[in-house]
């Protein structure tokens, strides 16, 4: 069976690189992009298994547009997403999947930094491993 495979869309490469040291350590496939229309596009031609999506990158908000995209297209619309982002430590913005999950189109809103532990933990329960 092959590994299951991560799409990571975050333009801060060092995090990148420290996410994938960690997913590929649990045995995971780890594929990346630096901004929501690359990212749309390592979606369609790698076809992951789960999004792990970044807020701010080239604009504040680019990562919830990127979220609706993916949901607004069938074939990808049921791929988790775990939006990780430091948007409440940037903007005082704070996202609940509760009280905000109608309009935010996403499985699971985390923040930055995140231990390798709990990154590794949220992305096994939403792949169902």
């Amino acid at each position: 069976m092959p590994n299951k495979k991560v799409l990571i869309i975050d333009d801060d490469i060092d995090l990148v690189e420290a996410m994938r040291i960690t997913l590929e350590s649990s045995g995971l496939d780890v594929i990346d992009a630096q901004n929501g229309s690359q990212g749309i596009r390592r979606m369609q031609s790698d076809r992951p298994d789960l999004i792990i999506l970044d807020v701010m990158m080239e604009t504040q908000d680019e990562g919830f547009h990127t979220a609706y995209e993916i949901r607004s297209m069938e074939e990808y619309k049921d791929i988790p997403i775990i939006m990780l982002t430091a948007i409440t430590m940037e903007t005082g913005f704070s996202f609940d999947r509760d009280r905000d999950g109608d309009f935010l189109p996403v499985n699971e809103f985390l923040e930055k930094p995140i231990s390798p532990q709990i990154l590794i933990e949220k992305v096994k329960v939403h792949l169902g491993l």
